[in-house]
């Protein structure tokens, strides 16, 4: 239901919609007479959108309706699975084109966090932000003890901002997914809740600070990559502060050729230090742009910016190494079983069709040598016939595509002549050892015991729960069987012309055994002088009549 104190938010929403060409879905979901907008207007509004992709008109309405649902834009360019790749294209140059907030106000928020004057906690702190976005912006300042640093400070307000926001389009997922069935095949309310936890972990930026430590312990013992530093001391969850990188972005080529940068040894250094991550680690920076990897003074990879990270558990990454083999090996079969393992598929998945469309891109890449394959166009493949079937990857393993797809989109910029696969070869090979090793075996085959055990130990209580259930008359059983319909008519025909059979011969018995038993004197033509053999037959044929005619009556004989 709308919650009267969120009208105005509401019409805002349903008039982005509807400048855009989606009045439709407003009167599909049912808001329209709620906020009593004419029709026509509606109309209007969707001949005049016509010319403008689906894609396009998306990222205008997300535009339109700002910070949160800019940032769920984002997040959403990272679903492959789910999102038509016109429509991804499109969200993807989403910006956080936001005008910074005023010093006085981030003077108040720090002053805030810390019960200091911020004289106290910085020696100095530039007024002008070096980036503002929809959740907060980034200053460079100098901490008392003389490092220099770069702190994030959240915008005031946004939290209940995006809490409004989330929580009418939670309200309209809800309405939607009654009224529109592709809308609740798709399950747009768990996607919702999805990247509404990722929204919330971006407000706090703890969370960011434990990403950033995380990822630095990988390259402890690595100093051709730089982690920047968390002060925590000087962090909480609306201030972050952070050791200053000063660097080149690899999308400036010029400037990294002018330093005597060798751009081939930056592009394969970028790369392996995101493998590492990926496949070693298995946690994961998920947003590796120009932007956010830099090149410092001192030849060393820098990465920045850890709001978006991705993580593949030991289960996922075994699914990973599976595909990664029916890959090799070019098995439609145990291509399909590490799909299967890793997304999320409906009952409504027509495997016949699924491996149709897994054959052509297996034959498409048939024989192609492994440095020739395009990372980014392989995953977008793959991806695009997970959409088709309706499988949900998990967000993991979306993240890991797009990690995948702006890693190669960088190389391509910086060395156009790197194979990506060629250098994830080695890390793949590592992966399956791994998961061929005698150790990991044993502990899968454990856990898989293990696991065994458990739900047979559960079956007993699980039996009990259900005879409760069957007692208390509510248990309920749905069958579904292919053309249930042409079996049950068959059942009928069969039923019925058993019936007429026993009939057939109940009535020939009757009459047999009275004429024989008249014949020998056992019983008497008449009883009482009534005609006993006469009326038998007669009420034996009409019984006969009834249930012939009641079975052609239903047409299954």
């Amino acid at each position: 239901m709308v919650k009267m104190r969120h009208t105005n938010r509401y019409r805002e929403i349903i008039v982005a919609l509807a400048r855009h060409g989606f009045g439709y879905m407003v009167e599909d979901i049912g808001l329209l007479n709620l906020m009593s907008l004419p029709v026509k207007w509606l109309r209007k509004q969707e001949r005049e959108e016509n010319t403008k992709s689906m894609g396009e008109r998306i990222r205008l309405v997300l535009e339109d309706l700002g910070p949160t649902f800019i940032k769920l834009g984002q997040l959403s360019s990272t679903r492959s699975d789910l999102i038509p790749e016109d429509v991804i294209h499109e969200l993807q140059k989403l910006q956080d084109q936001v005008p910074p907030f005023p010093i006085e106000e981030v003077r108040h928020i720090v002053e805030s966090e810390f019960g200091k004057p911020m004289e106290q906690v910085f020696r100095s702190f530039e007024e002008v932000p070096l980036a503002a976005a929809s959740i907060g912006q980034v200053h460079r300042a100098q901490l008392l003890t003389g490092e220099l640093v770069a702190v994030k400070v959240r915008r005031p307000n946004v939290d209940k901002i995006i809490t409004l926001d989330l929580e009418i389009l939670r309200d309209l997922a809800a309405m939607a997914e009654k009224r529109v069935e592709w809308i609740a095949r798709f399950q747009v309310r768990s996607i919702l809740d999805e990247l509404s936890r990722s929204m919330q972990e971006e407000l706090d930026y703890t969370h960011e600070g434990k990403n950033c430590d995380r990822i630095a312990e990988q390259f402890k013992n690595d100093a051709t990559v730089l982690i920047p530093k968390v002060y925590w001391e000087h962090s909480t969850a609306k201030v972050l502060t952070m050791e200053f990188v000063e660097g080149t972005m690899l999308n400036q080529l010029r400037t990294l050729k002018n330093q005597g940068h060798d751009l081939k040894n930056i592009a394969e250094r970028v790369v392996n230090a995101m493998f590492q991550q990926i496949f070693i680690a298995g946690f994961f920076h998920a947003d590796p742009h120009p932007g956010n990897v830099m090149i410092t003074k001192d030849n060393r990879i820098a990465f920045v910016d850890f709001g978006l990270t991705g993580y593949l558990n030991d289960e996922m990454k075994y699914h990973l190494s599976s595909l990664l083999i029916a890959l090799m090996r070019k098995s439609s079969d145990a291509i399909i079983r590490a799909i299967l393992h890793l997304g999320l598929v409906s009952e409504e998945v027509n495997m016949v069709l699924l491996r149709k469309d897994l054959d052509m891109l297996r034959d498409k890449y048939y024989n192609v040598p492994f440095a020739d394959v395009s990372v980014a166009e392989a995953m977008r493949e793959l991806f695009g016939v997970a959409n088709r079937h309706h499988i949900i990857i998990p967000t993991d393993m979306t993240l890991l595509g797009k990690a995948l797809l702006t890693m190669e989109g960088i190389t391509q910029v910086i060395y156009p002549e790197l194979s990506m696969v060629h250098l994830a070869e080695p890390f793949g090979r590592r992966l399956i050892r791994e998961r061929l090793h005698p150790e990991q075996m044993t502990k899968r085959a454990w856990r898989t015991t293990a696991q065994f055990f458990e739900d047979i130990s559960g079956l007993p209580r699980q039996a009990s729960q259900l005879a409760r259930l069957a007692r208390a008359g509510k248990l309920k059983v749905e069958i579904g069987i292919p053309e249930l319909d042409v079996l049950l008519k068959k059942m009928d025909q069969i039923s019925n012309r058993i019936s007429i059979s026993i009939v057939l011969l109940s009535f020939s018995l009757i009459v047999m055994g009275l004429i024989i038993a008249s014949s020998v004197g056992k019983v008497p033509m008449l009883l009482h002088h009534f005609p006993l053999i006469e009326v038998g037959s007669s009420v034996a044929g009409l019984m006969f009549l009834w249930v012939l005619y009641s079975i052609f009556r239903t047409g299954r004989l």
